[in-house]
């Protein structure tokens, strides 16, 4: 049986840990070869030895351009394409209105929104047509949870991004979706919830009862950059076990 992904060229930002690292194990195996990037190189080794084969790991931060030029400068060089960008790297710490500071609001709008506008905009002299560019939202996106203000408004930039680069980029077939999580178990979220009570009062939020694992986001992400999902664009896809949809 053919392989969902077999000879695409992937780049996955934020690779190293959680959702990207399970996104990457996931499209190595359905025969993509995957970049990941990271700003850590211990964890970076630690994720390329865990995938096994068909995948390189490249340091940077994705926001500064000069890192993702480097980045895309060596996809280039070794590949000459990049037929799927997952623009993953993301997150933020909670502060509550009246508490929030320039340096916060920069930093989230930067890691958030900024980079993957980079991220995707740097892509487009390697993506062939037909290629695909996924999104990492967020339930934040269209809730409203406290302290998550800052957060939540970068998630819902990241959601119209792929409805307007849908339409910048029509004309070339290349497909822009959202896959947007709900509380996943993962190390980011271990972080930030670092009480089991608290962790346990975010799983009852989630009507099926309990957080999701990567893996779950991972097999969503790879349908989105599948031919499976040819017909679909400038969608957000929710993957939160009905936190956000009921």
């Amino acid at each position: 049986m053919s392989k969902k992904l077999e000879g695409k060229i992937a780049l996955i930002t934020g690779g190293s840990t959680g959702i990207g690292l399970a996104t990457a194990k996931q499209f190595a195996d359905e025969g993509a070869y995957v970049y990941i990037t990271g700003r850590r190189q211990p964890e970076l080794d630690a994720a390329v030895a865990s995938i096994g084969s068909n995948v390189t790991a490249i340091q940077g931060y994705v926001t500064k351009l000069v890192d993702l030029d480097r980045i895309y400068a060596q996809i280039a060089k070794e590949k000459g394409r990049v037929d799927i960008v997952f623009a993953n790297a993301g997150g933020s710490p909670l502060v509550p209105l009246g508490s929030i500071t320039e340096e916060h609001f920069d930093a989230v709008f930067n890691v958030n929104v900024k980079a993957v506008v980079f991220t995707a905009q740097k892509a487009l002299p390697l993506l062939p047509d037909g290629g695909t560019i996924i999104l990492t939202g967020s339930i934040v996106g269209i809730k409203g949870f406290p302290a998550f203000s800052i957060y939540s408004a970068a998630k819902a930039a990241v959601r119209n991004f792929a409805r307007t680069w849908t339409t910048d980029l029509k004309d070339r077939s290349i497909r822009v979706n959202v896959i947007s999580p709900g509380p996943i178990d993962t190390p980011l979220l271990n972080e930030a919830f670092s009480n089991p009570d608290d962790m346990k009062a975010l799983a009852s939020t989630v009507v099926m009862g309990r957080l999701g694992r990567p893996e779950e986001i991972a097999k969503a992400v790879t349908f989105l950059a599948s031919g499976d999902a040819s017909f679909i664009t400038g969608a957000e896809l929710f993957v939160d076990g009905g936190a956000a949809q009921v």
